[in-house]
C-alpha cells in the first residue's frame, strides 16, 4: 500500500476545501441552521411531539442526514471530476498508484469533509434546539458509514458526468427529493398504510431512520435493516468503482 500517494491525494483534496471554506463548509452549515430556526425553534413550539420526542429535536437527524447526503456527493463528485476536466487525472493514472489507493485518497478526503460538516451541523443545532444522543457510538458509526458510502457514490457520479450540469443532476433532482420524502421532517408511521409501504422503497428512509435511532432510540424501520441497507449500498458502490477502473470507463478516453 502506497501511503505516500494516498496522503498526497488526500492532502490536496483537503487543501482545496481550505481554499473554499465559505462554499464547502459555511454555506451548508448556515443553510441547515435556517431550517433549525424555522422548523425547530419556531414551528416546533407549535407542534406535538413525535414518538415522545419534541418536534424541533426530532427533525435534527433528518436535516443533518439530508445535508450530509448532498454534500458528500458533491464533494466527491467535484473531487474526481476536476482532474478529469483539467486532464491531470492522466498523471495520476500513469503514476505507480493502484486504483484502490486512488479511491482511498479521493473518497477518504470527501468522507472526512462530510463527517466534519456533520459534527459542525450538530454543534450548531445545539444553539437552537435541545436534544440528546442515546447511542453516540452508533451515531458516529452511521455518520461515517453514510459519508463513505455516498462519497463513493459521488466518486461514481464525478466519473460519469460529462459536464458541470450533470454533477448537480443527481444530488438536486434525485437525492434531495428522496431525502425530503424519506422522513426528514416527519415519521413515516404518520402516513396512511399504503404510503408507508410505498415509502419503504425509498432507500433514504433507512439512512434517516437508523441515524435518528442513534439519537432517540426510536426508528421507523428496524435499526439492523437500516445498517444492512447502508452497508449494502456501500458494497454496491465499491463494485461499480472496481468495474470502472477495470474497464477504464471515462478514465482512459
Amino acid at each position: 500500500m502506497n501511503f505516500y500517494a494516498i496522503g498526497a491525494i488526500y492532502r490536496a483534496e483537503m487543501a482545496r476545501t481550505g481554499r473554499t471554506l465559505l462554499q464547502s463548509v459555511a454555506s451548508p452549515v448556515i443553510s441547515t441552521a435556517l431550517y433549525f430556526v424555522v422548523f425547530g425553534a419556531v414551528i416546533g413550539q407549535r407542534m406535538e411531539s413525535i414518538a415522545g420526542v419534541d418536534y424541533g429535536a426530532f427533525i435534527i437527524p433528518g436535516l443533518a442526514m439530508m445535508t450530509l447526503l448532498t454534500q458528500s456527493l458533491t464533494n466527491a463528485a467535484f473531487g474526481i471530476y476536476m482532474p478529469r476536466f483539467l486532464g491531470t487525472i492522466y498523471e495520476v493514472l500513469a503514476a505507480p498508484v493502484s486504483s484502490l489507493e486512488i479511491v482511498i485518497g479521493y473518497v477518504g478526503a470527501a468522507a472526512t469533509k462530510t463527517v466534519i460538516l456533520g459534527l459542525l451541523i450538530m454543534i450548531t443545532a445545539r444553539f437552537f434546539v435541545d436534544y440528546q444522543i442515546d447511542h453516540p457510538f452508533w451515531m458516529m458509526g452511521f455518520l461515517i458509514l453514510t459519508a463513505v458510502a455516498f462519497s463513493l457514490f459521488g466518486f461514481i457520479i464525478g466519473i460519469w458526468a460529462e459536464g458541470f450540469e450533470q454533477l448537480q443532476l443527481i444530488p438536486l433532482l434525485i437525492v434531495m427529493p428522496l431525502a425530503f420524502l424519506g422522513g426528514s421532517f416527519y415519521s413515516i408511521k404518520m402516513l396512511p398504510e399504503f404510503w408507508q409501504t410505498v415509502t419503504l422503497f425509498n432507500p433514504v428512509v433507512y439512512l434517516i431512520s437508523g441515524f435518528r435511532w442513534s439519537f432517540y432510540s426510536t426508528a421507523d424501520v428496524p435499526v439492523g435493516l437500516s445498517l444492512a441497507m447502508t452497508a449494502g449500498f456501500l458494497v454496491l458502490c465499491l463494485l461499480v468503482v472496481s468495474w470502472i477502473f477495470r474497464s477504464g470507463y471515462r478514465l482512459k478516453s
